[in-house]
């Protein structure tokens, strides 16, 4: 399996676990749960995220300069 493909996967599970994260975050304020670490537990799949993202963004860019 490619680099490419490595990537995208684990662009895939990282924003399944930032959607958990979320609703998470969005469950512990309906029942009004005073804990900080719920609202930083989204933080921690975002920050990869946006690195694979970033890179799956200019994988068509880079691709057409080695053309």
């Amino acid at each position: 399996m490619s680099t490419q493909m490595w990537i995208r996967q684990i662009h895939r599970w990282l924003s399944m676990a930032f959607t958990l994260a979320v609703i998470a975050n969005i469950v512990a304020m309906t029942i009004q749960v005073q804990a900080m670490w719920i609202g930083f537990l989204a933080l921690v799949p975002l920050i990869p995220l946006l690195a694979t993202g970033l890179y799956l963004f200019a994988l068509p860019y880079l691709g057409r300069s080695k053309a």
